[in-house]
């Protein structure tokens, strides 16, 4: 989902630089895909280490 969103991003982007028509609206709304990726991963980061302390809770006793 982040890489979809950052080559939106770029798409997006690149009429910028070559002095072309931009793109429609929606497409700076799949650039918000980049942000929406970025948050799945932390969330699974999250939800990792806090599997991990309970797991590391339940060995020590």
């Amino acid at each position: 989902m982040f890489f979809l969103g950052a080559l939106a991003t770029m798409v997006t982007m690149a009429p910028l630089f070559f002095g072309a028509k931009p793109f429609p609206t929606y497409m700076f709304g799949l650039s918000m895909l980049m942000a929406v990726g970025f948050l799945v991963a932390a969330a699974g980061v999250l939800r990792s280490v806090a599997a991990g302390r309970r797991q590391a809770r339940g060995a020590a006793r």
